[in-house]
């Protein structure tokens, strides 16, 4: 007997057609999700200090790198490994159930880290461990919520609706800054509680008025395949995380042995992940569907944009509070709060474009918006380059709102086209997909962007450092001690906030003169000092993030013309003993993927 999905298409239609603004509901709750699971990835960012003050950790102290790591990336390597899993459950149990799950589980422990109670390293651990959690939450949310907005809206509305969602996702890490600054001054509580009412509210009204429109097959959960890409993707971006940090007498850990095991490890578990799933009775994401050149080409314009964009955001806040910030009068204690204010052009180039872009997609295709923003994005790259590490404002917000636009107009389309492609009851799966490799991209992206700006401080800024602080009066033993510390530090430093130099030097400030102490960590010293190390560096970030925008917009554009999966439903076949066979039946298509090549049996492009 064949397995049948619990809601046929013509119930989905039915649902829909008698009820309208029910996609609007499905909208608008996925899009508060969103907004509030990524307001709470960057709220923390910027109130680490006041985290790290309210529990007695000095996170800058080398023993205590790990926790500052941990915090910063725990919860994006958390949604990037689940994502794909918990979609795929979706697609099995039902996406609206999973998404509510995702809903309970972020505000059960939300309301967890906003209570704890202990101090010092023991509260770090707990805070880190929450905050995996709570990850765990983000990534139902993120799993489900393009697949429900998908099934809720018509082909030729998709790029619209996901626009609108695509909002919260950018917008809510820069609200996040700005909410961040402004709430943990007052109490690092806060930054963990503000989600709870949010949570509550989603949670309920979620149960309340959301209902699976979707296909939705019974299927066994591969858990080999499971463990497989988990193992191997938590391997590779713990050792991308680590490679950052110090090792040794090296400024940085890629010449670890257990970072190397670590990355290369990961690799041939993923390769495994791969060759175990072609073989999958019912497996965790089927690679098939990467024949689909719609969806293959939409996610390696995902991975690429990402590269580039991923470790952008966190060079500019460092541009701007470790150099630009001080040295216009600010103090590192603001510069956190600043930081996030001085990037809000970015943000609304984003909320400009992405909804429109995703509108003008669904009447004309992904292609030609995905393809120009994607490349606009990387003409900013090369733009930053040609401004002075002491520029000019209105320079710096024109090029950064550029860059938002751009990418709106990539995001939205790209995401649509990708969904789109997908047949109903793969469109979870699909889905966390395409967010790990955004989020697998924007960790790796973080590491390269570090480790080439590292390299740059590590090419100059010892000799500047000491040289400057001899110059000052600083005895030549506690400069050498200054100046051979790790760059990482001073960049970690002038990310969270902290005067670098109150840092390095310490105790030996007691025994200086009053004046002297004023201007060595006053706004201009410090910053001084590691601008010409920091823009080489920079350069050379932003020729990747260029060289990875280009090759992304070759692959946007091999995407074709505006696509849309065209059967109407899809089915496993199972086989004598009840299991899947592999094989995906599209009835409306009338045809098996084995019969027909992948354009006519996985949809076919709109002409």
């Amino acid at each position: 007997m064949q397995t049948q999905p619990r809601r046929s298409g013509d119930d989905a239609a039915k649902f829909l057609q008698d009820h309208p603004g029910y996609k609007w509901i499905a909208l608008s709750n996925t899009t508060i999700g969103i907004l509030m699971a990524t307001i709470n990835g960057s709220i923390v960012l910027i109130s680490l200090p006041d985290i790290f003050r309210g529990i007695g950790v000095n996170p800058l102290t080398p023993s205590n790198s790990t926790y500052l790591l941990w915090m910063l990336m725990g919860f994006l390597i958390v949604t990037a490994v689940l994502v794909v899993s918990l979609g795929r459950v979706g697609d099995i149990f039902g996406r609206v159930r999973m998404y509510n799950m995702g809903f309970a589980i972020f505000t059960f422990f939300s309301i967890l880290l906003s209570i704890t109670w202990m101090h010092g390293t023991s509260a770090a651990l707990y805070i880190i461990v929450m905050r995996v959690f709570q990850g765990v939450g983000a990534a139902f949310l993120f799993a489900n919520s393009s697949a429900i907005i998908t099934d809720a809206f018509a082909p030729n509305e998709r790029g619209a609706a996901l626009g609108i969602n695509s909002i919260a996702l950018i917008a809510g890490s820069f609200i996040g800054l700005i909410l961040g600054g402004v709430l943990a001054p007052v109490s690092w509580r806060l930054v963990f509680l503000v989600s709870v009412p949010f949570g509550v509210f989603g949670t309920v009204w979620a149960y309340l008025k959301l209902r699976d429109t979707g296909v939705r097959t019974p299927a066994k959960i591969d858990w080999i395949g499971n463990l497989l890409f988990a193992v191997g993707l938590i391997s590779v971006m713990v050792g991308i995380t680590y490679g950052i940090l110090p090792y040794g007498h090296s400024t940085m850990g890629w010449g670890n042995p257990a970072v190397i095991a670590e990355i290369v490890g990961g690799i041939i578990t993923l390769a495994a992940f791969a060759v175990y799933e072609t073989k999958a009775s019912s497996p965790m994401f089927r690679l098939q569907l990467f024949k689909i050149k719609a969806f293959a080409a939409g996610n390696v314009a995902t991975l690429l944009g990402a590269l580039g964009r991923g470790g952008l955001q966190f060079i500019l806040i460092v541009w701007l509070q470790g150099i630009w910030l001080p040295e216009h009068g600010y103090s590192f204690a603001q510069t956190p709060l600043w930081a996030g204010i001085y990037l809000i052009p970015l943000t609304v180039g984003f909320l400009i474009s992405g909804p429109l872009a995703g509108k003008l997609s669904d009447r004309f295709g992904a292609r030609p918006f995905a393809t120009l923003g994607i490349f606009v994005q990387g003409a900013t790259y090369l733009a930053l380059q040609f401004l002075p590490i002491d520029f000019n404002y209105v320079a710096f917000a024109l090029i950064v709102a550029v860059n938002g636009l751009a990418g709106g107009l990539f995001s939205a389309p790209n995401q649509a086209g990708v969904m789109n492609s997908l047949p109903p009851n793969q469109r979870g799966a699909g889905a966390g997909m395409l967010t790990t490799f955004q989020n697998s991209a924007q960790v790796l992206s973080i590491g390269v962007f570090f480790s080439l700006i590292i390299v740059g401080l590590s090419a100059t800024l010892p000799h500047a450092l000491f040289s400057g602080l001899v110059q000052q009066g600083i005895p030549a033993k506690a400069a050498h001690f200054a100046a051979s510390l790790p760059p990482v530090g001073s960049l970690f430093a002038a990310f969270l906030g902290y005067n670098p130099i109150k840092t390095l030097l310490g105790p030996v400030l007691v025994h200086m003169p009053a004046a002297k102490v004023a201007y060595l960590t006053g706004r201009s010293f410090f910053p001084h000092l590691i601008a010409p190390a920091f823009q080489s560096g920079l350069r050379d970030a932003l020729d990747f993030a260029f060289l990875a925008a280009m090759v992304g917009t070759i692959a946007s554009w091999m995407r074709g013309g505006k696509f849309h999966y065209q059967g109407a439903l899809a089915v496993q076949s199972p086989d004598q003993d009840g299991n899947e066979d592999g094989k995906l039946h599209y009835h409306g298509a009338l045809a098996a993927e084995a019969d027909l090549s992948p354009e006519e049996s996985l949809g076919e492009p709109d002409h």
